[in-house]
């Protein structure tokens, strides 16, 4: 049956994008549904749609809804809210969905620190997880779930490929700051693991900050020949803004989340020439990105970033699943979930035994192209990439 009555539970006045039809139409390749699903599957999603982070979660959900209005007939009821960034409610939220709802799967979250106070409980209930965004070191290694999957990244993954390519570039003496919170010292400890060059200073900032004075002066006075950073969301658009007025003119090497399309208008040409490392991007030459591109710049006037590729994979993800298993049979439909029969807009899925992504970690750079900043790939960082934590999953 087709869903046309989806609960969004989205409060007014949190997104100002154009909007698409808020029915549940479901997205996966034409043929993956390969058999009428019986029971209707909840899918709750917690995620950030209000602050400095709203453009995160915002994209994570409209890329997810693209994914569902692509597909036609399907049982997915969805459920979406806001977590304001704040893990006590995200907690109440989850709660919520699953006692309430009766939710079946949860996705959504941004966050890293919100993911480890969401997912853990989550999946003690014998509820499916199923991360579009943040991969916290701790879910991938001894903690690792049966019913976790990360459909996007273990967090270290793109800052090793920034770090590995700043070698390429012979940056000798970087200097390296991300917030201070899960995501943010996976994020450092993964470009350290592949960057062989001195650290001309290493610092975590307060998370949600707006003034980063004090650390530009500091980069100033470091002696650094180039800067890494992992600031995300508002936290980039801050930092960049103030780094183009303070006439420091050092290199910036970074990972996608900083430099990912949600935030480039943003930033406007300050974020020129910035290489970083990703996943995906809008020029990935396959047939199912090319057709998620122009599907969502149709829906929403916009060129998608990294976060829309991941909710529209995630969703594509549940109902390659659908397809297969139905819901009330738990084994089924996770053994379906590690079939992973889609169409990644990434190229070829596959999962590590942790059920993180093997992938391909490229390098992007920023670019202007017909007066739209973007970004191009213009090389290849890692070959099917995994995580080192997977090493420490006892699945």
């Amino acid at each position: 049956m087709r869903n046309t009555s989806q609960n969004t539970n989205i409060q007014e006045g949190e997104d100002t994008m154009k909007p698409v039809r808020m029915t549940a139409l479901a997205a996966v390749a034409a043929g993956s549904l390969g058999m009428a699903q019986a029971s209707e599957i909840t899918v709750g999603m917690i995620t950030t749609l209000s602050g400095g982070g709203a453009g995160l979660g915002v994209d994570v959900r409209d890329g997810f809804l693209l994914a569902l209005d692509m597909a036609g007939d399907h049982d997915i009821r969805l459920v979406v809210e806001d977590d304001a960034q704040r893990p006590e409610l995200a907690v109440q939220i989850a709660e919520r969905m699953i006692q309430s709802e009766r939710a079946d799967i949860l996705t959504g979250i941004i966050w890293s620190n919100l993911a480890m106070a969401v997912v853990p409980s989550t999946v003690a209930q014998d509820i499916f997880y199923l991360s579009p965004n943040a991969g916290p070191s701790a879910l991938a290694g001894a903690n690792c779930h049966r019913d976790y999957f990360n459909v996007a990244w273990q967090n270290d993954m793109l800052h090793e490929g920034a770090g590995a390519y700043a070698n390429e570039l012979g940056y000798e003496n970087t200097f390296i700051m991300a917030p201070n919170y899960p995501a943010g010292t996976d994020a450092l400890a993964g470009f350290k693991r592949y960057f062989e060059g001195d650290l001309a200073g290493e610092l975590f900032t307060q998370v949600g900050q707006t003034d980063y004075a004090a650390e530009i002066a500091q980069i100033r006075a470091s002696g650094a020949d180039s800067i890494f950073i992992f600031l995300p969301g508002g936290m980039g658009i801050s930092f960049m803004r103030q780094y183009e007025q303070s006439g420091l003119d050092l290199p910036i090497v970074s990972a996608a989340f900083t430099f990912s399309q949600d935030i480039l208008p943003a930033v406007g040409a300050a974020a020129l020439g910035v290489f970083n490392a990703s996943q995906w991007s809008p020029d990935l030459d396959n047939d199912a990105n090319t057709a998620f591109v122009a599907a969502f710049r149709a829906a929403y006037g916009r060129i998608p970033s990294l976060y829309a590729s991941q909710g529209f994979d995630t969703a594509n993800l549940i109902l390659s699943a659908a397809g297969q298993a139905d819901i009330s049979d738990r084994d089924a439909f996770r053994e379906a979930l590690r079939a992973a029969d889609f169409a990644s807009v990434r190229g070829d899925f596959a999962w590590a035994p942790n059920q993180h992504p093997i992938q391909r970690v490229y390098i992007r750079e920023v670019v202007e192209v017909e007066g739209e900043i973007t970004n191009r790939i213009v090389g290849v960082a890692f070959e099917e990439h995994r995580d080192v934590h997977g090493e420490n999953c006892a699945m």
